[in-house]
């Protein structure tokens, strides 16, 4: 640990600023170098993969460091702005990183990391240019983390969902043109009202910067605010639907199940993009001191938040396929965390953020368990012979005879057998997702939920203030969890206490060890939810407060250009 926070802290001293493009520029470099390379060069791109995803992963956490650590010069709270062309803002354009941003930076490169890693297993070879689209995925939505304005945001929504077309159809099959077609026409409608909602917003204030519409918004007309409430509700719409929000979300699960696994893992950050955005830009737009328009749209959020969260539970007692578990799982984690933000309290806020930490992470790490747990069940593994000779039946060593044990009814004894490294691994694996996705201790799920509950109670002393919509969501929140973990319970059930006990599944540790280290994440988390916590707060208290945010987007500076002018004869 102190190592890498030590390589954390020279990667600081190299030029902060120029860190905050990082995350964009080091995918897109990598993505147009793989396009160089021919087909039979797999193994140089999957090297490529891995090393980007690494490289992202510390560039993500030397931001998410700087924002907090005072001790790297960007001091408690600190706001980096980059201007790419050096045009100050709201003129051109502006890179931010913030707890927020880097807090989903950092979120989104564990996860790539993990998954650059198990797709080299043997899901890169089902298609091609598997590595470069993976990256100019992670471009995308790395870019529209950290964009400080809605023309980019969108440029960089339509590279990762022009990315997310090709990731979805890797494998081709009948099952995923299906899906694609429907993820393909669904995400091409809400662009275009992503666009509609943008051009509205710009005709109405003349801007398109998030800090300077929030300021332009609150010195606005009362005959104005209708235009651009109208033009939020456009662009809610069209995040809506990228969220998997009621009744947008009809393609998610088909979607998520019919890809490969490494995509299905990576596809669980689309829907926290969508909930990452309509965060921002709701913080932002209709903070406190906006006016009339504080908090518009507050109780749609809410609304739309509940009703999700309702279909996600319902949706997951009523499947039987674990990948439409864990996309009804999806689902519920985007309603969850809806509904927290129409909320509209910072102390909610806090816990739904580590609740986002902690459930992509989960939903990621069983898509890539699942996977290996269908294709133990369904393909047929390598089979453990039981028997010590030809016919006497397999006999603990401290047993003399058949006589001393109980048999079934293949004459195999009942106990004294050992269980395979590789079932045990899918077991516990299993186990600890279903505690993560059902909020059961001792696990970050649990800590998560229990934060916003605690939350929304200690709102007032007295419990009369706590509204019907509140009183809602907490019982939703918690008969969802315990809808998932029924669901879960009989999925486990059904996939490993009726497997033949002969069956060993053939992992590899290229498949392993990436779900183990998100696995290992969410216990980091566990053990480490005060420092997480803690960050959520201060990022929770910033959102509810943006001041701060806008100051330091339009207070960026242009750099002064460090050759001198040369003059003419």
């Amino acid at each position: 640990m102190t190592a890498l926070m030590g390589l954390l802290d020279r990667l600081l001293d190299i030029s902060m600023p120029h860190l905050v493009a990082v995350p964009i520029v080091l995918p897109m470099l990598t993505a147009a170098l793989m396009l160089l390379l021919n087909e039979k060069q797999r193994r140089l791109k999957a090297t490529l993969t891995v090393v980007s995803g690494l490289a992202g992963l510390l560039a993500a956490l030397a931001l998410l460091r700087w924002v907090n650590a005072p001790a790297t010069g960007g001091g408690t709270g600190s706001i980096g702005v980059y201007l790419p062309g050096n045009w100050q803002a709201p003129f051109g354009i502006v890179l931010v990183a913030d707890r927020l941003s880097t807090l989903m930076l950092a979120l989104t490169g564990v996860i790539a990391f993990a998954v650059s890693i198990y797709s080299t297993s043997r899901w890169d070879r089902a298609g091609v240019h598997f590595h470069p689209l993976l990256q100019l995925q992670l471009m995308g939505l790395n870019g529209a983390f950290l964009t400080g304005d809605l023309f980019n945001l969108f440029v960089f929504f339509e590279v990762m969902l022009a990315a997310s077309y090709g990731l979805l159809l890797h494998g081709s099959g009948r099952l995923r043109v299906s899906a694609g077609l429907h993820y393909i026409a669904i995400n091409l409608a809400a662009s275009a009202l992503f666009l509609v909602g943008a051009a509205l917003l710009y005709g109405v204030t003349g801007t398109l910067n998030m800090a300077d519409l929030g300021m332009r918004i609150a010195q606005l007309a009362p005959s104005e605010r209708g235009l651009v409430h109208a033009a939020a509700a456009i662009l809610a719409t069209a995040f809506f639907a990228k969220a998997g929000t009621w009744p947008l979300n009809f393609w998610l699960v088909p979607a998520y199940s019919a890809a490969v696994a490494p995509v299905s893992a990576v596809f669980a950050l689309l829907t926290k993009l969508g909930i990452y955005t309509v965060l921002r830009l709701w913080t932002v737009l209709f903070a406190p001191d906006t006016g009339e328009s504080a908090q518009f749209g507050a109780n749609v959020l809410l609304a739309a938040g509940l009703v999700t969260l309702a279909v996600g539970g319902l949706g997951v007692v009523g499947t039987q396929r674990l990948s439409h578990l864990a996309g009804y799982s999806v689902v519920i984690s985007a309603g969850t965390l809806l509904a927290a933000i129409g909320l509209g309290n910072p102390g909610v806020w806090a816990g739904a953020l580590y609740y986002l930490v902690s459930s992509t992470v989960a939903i990621s790490a069983f898509f890539l368990l699942i996977d290996m747990v269908e294709r133990w069940r369904n393909a047929g593994a390598s089979i453990a012979p039981h028997e010590s000779d030809g016919n006497a039946p397999f006999l603990s060593p401290d047993l003399k005879s058949v006589d001393d044990v109980n048999l079934d009814d293949e004459q195999q004894a009942l106990y004294g057998r050992a269980i395979p490294a590789g079932v045990a691994f899918l077991g516990l694996g299993f186990v600890a997702c279903a505690l993560l996705l059902a909020g059961l201790p001792p696990l970050s799920g649990f800590v998560g939920k229990f934060a916003m509950l605690s939350a929304l109670l200690q709102t007032s002393a007295v419990p009369s203030v706590i509204t019907a919509t509140g009183w809602t969501f907490m019982a939703l929140l918690l008969v969802s969890g315990l809808l998932l973990l029924v669901a879960l319970s009989r999925a486990g059930i059904r996939c490993f206490w009726t497997q033949p006990l002969a069956g060993v599944p053939a992992l590899r540790a290229l498949e392993v060890l990436p779900v183990a280290a998100l696995l290992a994440a969410c216990v980091a988390l566990t053990v480490q939810a005060g420092p997480v916590l803690q960050h959520a707060v201060a990022t929770a208290q910033g959102l509810h407060v943006p001041s701060a945010y806008r100051q330091a987007v339009m207070g960026a500076r242009q750099v002064a250009d460090p050759l001198p002018t040369r003059k003419t004869p």
